[in-house]
């Protein structure tokens, strides 16, 4: 396992991060500190709530067409970002005439564990993870000809445009001209769909979402209340996106001793912990063009909620 993220330098992003971000006029912070141990066995059961639709549905748009993205990329090396468990993954495993596979994750116990699974499974595959950050390790992965990277999840709605548009132009400087780009959106509907499956009726979301509370207190050694900060998940229309925020229900104090600082919270203030954008068909292709992609497939379920794009980096 190649390690980019250790222990230290995971220390000081975040302390980074918790600064900028508690600091700021509206508070925030980014949705990678989610991930420990515990907040990516959160994210495993959500992805298995019924309100939850994006995993089934992609897995299913993979199992349709995972033999399709075979036939049009023969990709012998597959970089999956923000790999998890893999889960759905095996689907293009199966599929893929492939000889290795790059899982890259800010999370050293999911990667372990599924690099470990995977390789029982598929024992003639070499199995190279990397703890890493996708936004600044794109060029750790493996310079071998006949690459298919994997963006799963519709985790590139929990960037911002400009944002999305540096990942895209950086990826797109790794990749060789004919290399591929498999890439999962989330698309609009009706927001009465959107917001339960991010404010579930067993309060699974919530749990997850109050995990970053739970990092900084383990990592940073704060004292906030979980229990004082309610999960919120807002449909914004103008902006096409959903945002996770924690509220605080009441007045609250809090001592982060490891960055020196101290955060008042008035009632009802918030902490906006995610975004999770929403696209259409006409925004992916532009953006992916602007960066040197060209679209070469578009599939979808029946119902039009998902999307996986087919791109390939041209000269």
């Amino acid at each position: 396992m190649k390690v980019l993220l250790d222990a230290d330098v995971q220390e000081n992003a975040l302390r980074a991060d918790v600064v900028a971000g508690l600091t700021a006029a509206r508070k925030w912070l980014p949705p990678k500190w989610f991930y420990d141990a515990r907040g990516s066995e959160l994210f495993e059961q959500i992805t298995e709530l019924p309100e939850y639709y994006p995993t089934r549905t992609e897995r299913a748009i993979l199992t349709s067409y995972a033999p399709e993205v075979a036939r049009l990329t023969g990709a012998r090396t597959l970089i999956e970002l923000g790999a998890g468990y893999s889960t759905k993954t095996r689907l293009l495993l199966q599929a893929l005439p492939l000889t290795a596979f790059v899982p890259v994750d800010v999370s050293p116990s999911a990667l372990a564990a599924a690099a470990e699974q995977i390789g029982a499974d598929f024992p003639a595959l070499r199995v190279h993870p990397i703890v890493g950050d996708f936004t600044r390790h794109l060029g750790a992965v493996p310079d071998t000809p006949g690459r298919l990277v994997a963006f799963l999840g519709g985790t590139i709605g929990n960037f911002e445009p400009a944002a999305r548009a540096r990942f895209f132009a950086d990826l797109r400087a790794v990749l060789r001209p004919g290399e591929h780009l498999l890439l999962g959106t989330d698309l609009v509907k009706s927001p009465r769909e959107l917001v339960p499956a991010y404010d579930d009726a067993a309060g699974v979301t919530a749990e997850f979402n109050k995990n970053v509370l739970r990092v900084l207190n383990r990592h940073l050694d704060a004292d906030f209340d979980v229990d004082g900060f309610a999960h919120v998940a807002l449909w914004d229309a103008a902006e096409e996106w959903i945002e996770m925020r924690l509220r605080a229900r009441w007045p609250m104090r809090v001592t982060i001793p490891a960055v020196g600082l101290v955060v008042e919270f008035a009632p009802g203030e918030e902490i906006r912990t995610e975004i999770s954008a929403k696209f259409r068909r006409e925004g992916v292709e532009k953006e992916l063009s602007e960066a040197g992609f060209a679209l070469d497939q578009w599939w979808t379920d029946d119902g039009g909620r998902f999307a996986l794009s087919l791109a390939r980096a041209v000269a």
